[in-house]
């Protein structure tokens, strides 16, 4: 299982209203350059480039609830899928980051813990938790 990390700048980003959660459009990236807790925006990272059923960017994390109950936020993602029409890869990596802002702030990444190739016709999930989501603030 991947291991979720914060980057530091989201929970600033957050109290200075860069993110609406409820709203924004939210996107995953793959990566296979390791990224820290101190990146900021988007292009702090290197990207996969477009080919085979990646597209640079990555794609978008739909939105299923942004709910509170008890004072207790929860962001809850649908999964992203890719399907590889080629050889995509090799990415350890995949960050969230919010493609509505103006610097495409992100917010937090998966380490894989080893890089991944993806052969013609293998899929790769980016699997988030149906039940306590991406993210919980309290």
């Amino acid at each position: 299982m991947a291991t979720y990390n914060k980057f530091n700048q989201f929970v600033l980003d957050l109290t200075n209203k860069v993110h609406n959660l409820g709203s924004d459009s939210l996107f995953v990236m793959l990566t296979n350059t390791a990224p820290v807790a101190t990146n900021t925006v988007y292009s702090n990272l290197v990207d996969l480039s477009t080919a085979n059923g990646y597209t640079a960017g990555g794609a978008v994390a739909t939105l299923t609830s942004n709910t509170q109950s008890s004072g207790l936020e929860k962001l809850i993602l649908q999964n992203v899928v890719w399907t590889a029409t080629g050889a995509i890869g090799p990415f350890r990596y995949a960050a969230l980051y919010n493609n509505t802002a103006a610097g495409k702030n992100l917010i937090g990444w998966w380490d894989y813990g080893s890089a991944v190739t993806l052969a013609s016709g293998d899929t790769f999930t980016v699997a988030f938790d149906a039940t306590n989501g991406v993210i919980q603030l309290q």
